[in-house]
């Protein structure tokens, strides 16, 4: 008995330290995006090896769906409640790794961007399912709130990046001004869709790891919304005005 709890608060510990490395990697990432613009990928890309879109978005966000399905098949003990729990994560990622990849053509994508996405999804696959099938979760009446904001932020990054697809037909390569959805109100509807998604999981969690994802989700989409914004008012002088970056009205 002394030993598992030796074992119990060492992993805790481990996991708290993984966590903080994650608040941290999301402070970076927000200075660097402050200071030397976007990530470059998309319509910033400026890279000599190049990975087809497609591919891309397969090879980077699958360990972030292997890993949960992997470490609960093979881990006895774990509640229905935790394995429901684990399976708004792997849901996310199933429609980012399989079902993403077949509807877009997109630019390709830097091979650095998704060699270091990839190992970002797999560590994070890692801390956050570990964390659902192992430590003790209650049912609280904010889990219900959490997960009807999981689910309503999937849905409008579902519909965001549909219309974001077509806005252009295939062959075209000139840039058009999304209409219809969030981007009503803000430039950048698919990150800010994308973050009440992870902002419902952590609030359903509960958890440093679920919070310590939201906050890195929002240090790395975050600036590149704001970008986005900067680029339509640049290229369209009739992009409308009243539309703002990340959060409608205010920013």
């Amino acid at each position: 008995t002394l030993f598992l709890l030796n074992f119990y608060f060492n992993v805790e510990i481990l996991v708290h330290r993984l966590s903080a490395l994650l608040l941290l990697g999301g402070v970076l990432i927000f200075l660097r995006q402050l200071r030397r613009g976007p990530v470059r990928y998309g319509r910033y890309a400026c890279s000599k090896y190049t990975i087809p879109a497609r591919w891309a978005w397969f090879l980077q966000e699958l360990p972030a769906f292997l890993v949960p399905v992997l470490l609960a098949c093979t881990t006895d003990g774990s509640t229905h409640g935790r394995r429901l729990l684990l399976c708004t994560f792997t849901l996310h990622y199933f429609h980012r790794a399989i079902v993403y990849p077949l509807l877009i053509r997109g630019r390709p994508i830097p091979a650095f961007i998704v060699v270091s996405s990839e190992l970002f999804c797999f560590f994070n696959g890692i801390l956050q399912s570990h964390t659902l099938l192992h430590f003790l979760f209650r049912f609280f009446l904010c889990s219900v709130a959490g997960l009807c904001l999981f689910a309503l932020g999937m849905i409008l990054n579902i519909h965001s990046d549909h219309i974001l697809r077509n806005l252009r037909r295939s062959g075209e390569t000139v840039y058009k001004i999304p209409r219809g959805g969030l981007f009503e109100l803000v430039s950048g509807a698919n990150f800010l869709a994308e973050i009440l998604e992870w902002f419902g999981f952590a609030v359903v969690v509960w958890n440093l790891p679920g919070f310590s994802f939201f906050f890195f989700t929002v240090c790395s989409i975050g600036p590149r919304a704001i970008g986005h914004h900067r680029f339509y008012l640049e290229k369209f002088p009739d992009y409308p005005r009243n539309r703002k970056a990340l959060i409608p009205f205010i920013l």
